[in-house]
């Protein structure tokens, strides 16, 4: 058992991303030690954790001697939490192409093995880490999604399973090998679904960057009077946006609880991608036309987080509406766009 005054520490696994690098402030904030891991730094602003190790999770050594780490005064730690945001992701751009698929099944993969079998293998039977897993909506099968205005994510609807990408069939079985490694070796886990989760410091440019931050940039980007952007598919595909104050919320709140299956975290304020335009144009106040590429890749036709789930057995729902956070993330990525212009 530990003390009453015992700091509780916590590893952030993609604390490099953009998620990762929001649960390290809210940890630190909460009073955590916290040590965060990733191939780079946080992109947009300077990390909070007290320790930043920059690593490859994929190195099943590097990841075994992540749990042989010594604190500040210099004794071994030991983790309460672990966070694990990892992953080979991005946008549509990057997901629904088909070239990225097989690095997205091994990178993701090898790096899930490779934290599972570490914890696993800790000598000290008694202190198991509880490990909170990012799983994704993509999960959820094609035929479930097909009605733009009525589409099922309800939890219960993953099986029979038919996820529209490899990303999402590389998710649904990180998911059974996280609840695997909780039966046969007791560490306790969380499991979220998360739907689209968007804000400042999150990735805007390059490829990887989701719908709405990809919209904000192509907004900003226009004269001041407005003009005409490219929008992938008819436009009528509908999906609903979380903010990442939200995302972070309900995770610790997940985390807090003795809730152990997959649920969804999400908003269930669903919107067309042609109205999404809308909104963020009406914020920037220009006037936008839209070009629509209909060749392009755009995954499921509708996509809407079902938070039954999550109000029955967390009392959770999100707080911010999908207006006011995307005035915020475009006041952060116009500028940005001013940045580089």
């Amino acid at each position: 058992m530990r003390n009453v005054n015992h700091i509780k520490h916590a590893l952030v696994l993609g604390g490099g991303g953009f998620i990762g690098d929001a649960m390290v402030s809210r940890l630190k904030n909460e009073g955590y030690y916290v040590i965060g891991v990733d191939l780079k730094y946080p992109d947009f602003s300077r990390s909070e954790a007290d320790q930043f190790i920059i690593g490859d999770l994929r190195d099943f050594i590097f990841v075994n001697e992540l749990f042989k780490l010594k604190n500040y005064r210099n004794r071994e730690v030991i983790f309460d939490e672990i966070y694990q945001f990892a992953a080979d992701m991005g946008g549509a751009g990057f997901v629904f192409t088909g070239e990225n698929d097989a690095d997205i099944l091994h990178n993701s993969a090898l790096i899930n093995l490779n934290v599972l079998k570490c914890v696993s293998e800790l000598k000290n039977l008694n202190i198991r880490p509880k490990i909170f897993y990012s799983s994704s909506a993509c999960i959820y099968p094609q035929e479930n999604q097909k009605d733009p205005l009525r589409p099922n994510c309800e939890e219960s609807s993953a099986y029979p399973a038919n996820p529209d990408s490899e990303y999402g069939w590389e998710k649904l079985f990180s998911e059974r090998l996280y609840a695997s490694f909780s039966r046969n070796y007791k560490i306790p886990i969380a499991i979220a679904r998360y739907h689209n989760i968007y804000g400042p410091f999150g990735t805007w440019n390059g490829g990887r960057e989701k719908a709405p931050a990809a919209i904000c940039r192509k907004i900003s980007s226009l004269p001041k009077g407005g003009g005409s952007i490219e929008i992938w598919g008819d436009g009528f595909q509908t999906r609903s946006f979380l903010y990442i104050d939200d995302c972070i919320d309900a995770t610790r709140k997940l985390m807090n609880s003795d809730y152990s299956h997959p649920i969804n975290i999400g908003s269930e304020e669903m919107v067309s991608i042609n109205s999404l335009v809308d909104i963020i144009a009406s914020i920037a106040v220009k006037k936008v036309l839209i070009t629509n590429v209909l060749d392009a890749p755009v995954g499921v036709r509708g996509r809407n987080s079902d938070n039954k789930l999550i109000k029955e057995q967390l009392g959770w729902q999100p707080k911010w509406s999908l207006l006011d956070g995307l005035e915020v993330t475009y006041s952060w990525i116009n500028s940005q766009v001013g940045q580089v212009k």
